[in-house]
């Protein structure tokens, strides 16, 4: 007889895993520049470490190798970094070794209420299926304390891209694309005020194929 009581993993997050695991030193080797390469994406970050303030507790969530994790500690964050994948720890691990990381989802996350000050997802909710959004936002206003603050980066677009096999592994997922002005509606019906949006023009030397968007928010409150 089947135990239908236990909890199974929703399969977007073990494809999300799967697909880290595979290709984790490679993504680092390519991406080494990190955001050294991106000089809007570090004024923006900046910015939000300033409005968060110095000490602040901070997760970054869906932190792979914990480049922005590492860039906001070196702000005076008090930083933290979770992600899905074991592979892509190690590497944040190795290179920010006075952090804390963890492996999670960014859906259930262990921080009681409003426990924190600011969360960032940099280019991790784009692995989260358009319905699952809501819940994903009420999860993050959750743990964020009043006038917390959340950062999100993604890819503008309507249709996802898909990567299949990158450099040479068995593995595919999707990347979703998504509107500004969705997400800025998701995060007011979960209990946000938005307070920027800074949207950038693709930079094709680094492989970018559609718009980039860097949006702030505020937990009302």
């Amino acid at each position: 007889m089947t135990d239908t009581s236990a909890t199974t993993t929703p399969e977007f997050l073990t494809a999300t895993r799967t697909f880290y695991d595979a290709v984790a030193e490679d993504y680092a080797e390519r991406f080494r520049d990190g955001l050294a390469a991106m000089p809007l994406e570090r004024a923006v970050l900046t910015a939000y470490a300033e409005l968060v303030g110095a000490g602040g507790r901070v997760a970054d969530l869906g932190c792979g190798p914990g480049w922005v994790t590492g860039f906001l500690a070196s702000l005076g964050l008090e930083m933290s970094g979770l992600d899905l994948s074991e592979s892509m720890l190690a590497i944040a691990r190795r290179e920010n070794p006075g952090i804390r990381f963890e492996q999670g989802s960014m859906l259930e996350l262990g921080f009681p209420d409003g426990a924190l000050a600011g969360v960032v997802s940099f280019y991790s909710s784009i692995h989260t299926p358009v319905d699952e959004l809501p819940s994903l936002f009420s999860e993050l206003h959750r743990v964020l304390a009043p006038g917390g603050l959340l950062f999100l980066g993604f890819q503008v677009g309507d249709e996802p891209r898909r990567y299949d096999r990158p450099w040479g592994h068995d593995v595919a997922l999707d990347f979703e694309r998504r509107r500004p002005e969705r997400m800025t509606g998701l995060l007011t019906a979960a209990g946000f005020t938005p307070l920027s949006c800074t949207v950038r023009e693709p930079e094709t030397g680094r492989g970018e194929t559609t718009p980039q968007a860097l949006l702030m928010a505020r937990k009302d409150g």
